[in-house]
């Protein structure tokens, strides 16, 4: 036998001892003595995946395959160089994974830099409902909106998909979620219409419980439209981009950002009404705001570099951490029992514990020469 063959033999012996250990890799299982299904049901019921994750390589496979409950991840708009980038951050494994690009026809543009705005970005507008992430608005050339129909990326099957179409597409409006449903209102198009400036708009996603086939699913969609809601009273809210925060069937906004004079107004979605928003928490929105769970308002001043909560019965934000990273904080978003901070100019995301009686704060690296436009919190992709 020559030596070449020798060599095949060899590599052939490794391909083989690979495959084979790749085949027990995938037949593996969960838990020695007990059936698949019953393992992970004992599996499934580990509140902290992190601990399974360095345990075995099934159980890695698991927490990410479809079958596991979905552990929630930090998803970001990301910036380099005019060009928009969506991310997720896997809490488990620390690293950032760079989503699926949109749909390429239509193909979208934004523009985010431009020499008329030398000291900001212009604003791309998103939300999350039912577990969707969910881009409303943004500027394309010529100060025209970039967005005509909703961009809808569900984490779940790794997919993007398009919502009913705007009829008027618009920019700089106000922007939120409550329940199922996505409110956008007020905005400017092509150019300023008194009548979008006022307008306030719904769509119901009508988010089915459970599984459901390919058919309902395309029947569901059908049935998605915008609702004209009750407009409101003048177009003060369409100066810059709004965040109208979902919380205890409201949607709560103000319509300048920082320290200076604002007007604050909430929505009632029950009674499709609007009023003023209270003393104490228009005086203290001074920075993002955001809702746990549409329960607990948590606002970061921006100025001052403190995370506060909003108590309703005394109309007062309490403070609850004052940290330096904070100062200048650009958005907000509450989780999980964690609170969400994006620093100024976009160059880190603070990840502030507020459940326990000391709050935790970890720092999250955001991918090097990238700055965060946004960020949401989602379930996990799937793998």
């Amino acid at each position: 036998m020559n030596n070449s063959t020798t060599a095949c033999a060899a590599v052939n012996r490794r391909k083989t001892l690979r495959h084979r250990r790749q085949k027990n890799d995938d037949h593996q299982s969960l838990i020695p003595g007990l059936p698949d299904d019953i393992a992970q049901i004992c599996l499934n019921q580990v509140h902290h995946p992190s601990t399974l994750f360095s345990v075995c390589h099934s159980w890695r496979k698991l927490i990410y395959s479809p079958s596991f409950p979905p552990f929630l991840s930090l998803y970001a708009l990301l910036l380099a160089t005019n060009q928009v980038e969506f991310a997720c951050f896997d809490p488990i494994s620390s690293k950032w994974h760079l989503l699926p690009p949109p749909p390429p026809d239509p193909p979208l543009r934004i523009l985010v830099k431009h020499p008329s705005f030398i000291s900001r970005n212009l604003p791309i507008q998103s939300v999350t409902v039912s577990g969707n992430l969910i881009l409303l608005a943004a500027t394309a050339d010529q100060f025209q909106p970039a967005i005509s129909r909703p961009l809808i990326f569900n984490p779940t099957v790794k997919k993007w998909s398009y919502g009913p179409r705007l009829a008027a597409p618009r920019r700089w409006c106000a922007a939120g979620a409550l329940g199922n449903s996505v409110y956008v209102a007020s905005g400017v198009g092509s150019h300023y219409n008194v009548e979008v400036a006022r307008s306030v708009i719904k769509w119901d996603l009508d988010n089915s419980s459970g599984p459901e086939s390919d058919r309902a699913h395309y029947e569901r969609k059908r049935r998605w439209k915008w609702e004209e809601m009750s407009g409101l009273k003048d177009g003060k809210f369409s100066r810059e981009e709004i965040e109208a925060i979902g919380w205890k069937g409201k949607l709560c906004m103000v319509n300048v950002k920082g320290d200076a004079a604002k007007q604050g107004i909430i929505y009632n979605v029950e009674t499709d009404t609007w009023q003023d928003m209270p003393e104490g928490m228009l005086s203290g929105w001074r920075g993002p705001v955001a809702a746990m769970a549409e329960e607990i308002l948590y606002m970061v001043d921006e100025s001052k570099g403190v995370l506060r909560r909003y108590d309703e019965e005394r109309d007062v934000w309490v403070e609850i951490l004052e940290n330096e990273m904070f100062r200048g904080a650009e958005h907000v978003v509450a989780d999980g029992g964690r609170v969400c901070v994006v620093g100024g100019g976009g160059s880190g995301i603070v990840v502030v514990d507020v459940v326990v009686e000391t709050p935790r704060l970890v720092v999250v690296e955001t991918p090097v020469g990238f700055q965060v436009l946004n960020i949401h919190v989602l379930p996990r992709m799937s793998h």
